[in-house]
């Protein structure tokens, strides 16, 4: 990867850095609000649930733009943390905190699944 793209990505997950920073600085949504109305604190509670939902996914994603941005300084931005082969362009393209290409990460989502033709089928009839 040249010092262009490095470039372009280290702007792209700056940007999502202070997007995420944002939203989690911004907690008003996970206020508990009381009411003596039932479906209204049925509402809030929903929307606390959501909020919080959103919140948590937040704090994962900036945890991922933070660990790029020092796999970046480090010099290994790129490299699968897997398998040490380079990450897919299109990949880093799409998701620029990957740090891993895309056979390691749906690796462990296929673990205990028998292949059929070349495809993963979960043979687990109990769920």
């Amino acid at each position: 990867m040249n010092k262009t793209e490095l470039k372009a990505f280290r702007t792209i997950l700056e940007n999502r850095q202070a997007e995420l920073g944002f939203g989690i600085r911004n907690r008003e949504a996970l206020a508990v609000e009381t009411s003596p109305d039932e479906l209204d604190r049925i509402q809030h509670a929903s929307e606390r649930d959501y909020a919080m939902s959103n919140f948590e996914l937040n704090s994962e994603r900036l945890r991922d733009v933070r660990a790029a941005l020092l796999r970046m300084d480090a010099g290994t931005f790129g490299i699968c943390a897997g398998c040490e082969e380079a990450i897919s362009p299109k990949r880093l393209a799409a998701i620029p905190w990957a740090s891993r290409c895309i056979v390691c990460q749906e690796a462990p989502d296929f673990e205990g699944k028998t292949p059929v033709h070349g495809i993963e089928f979960s043979l687990d009839l109990a769920a």
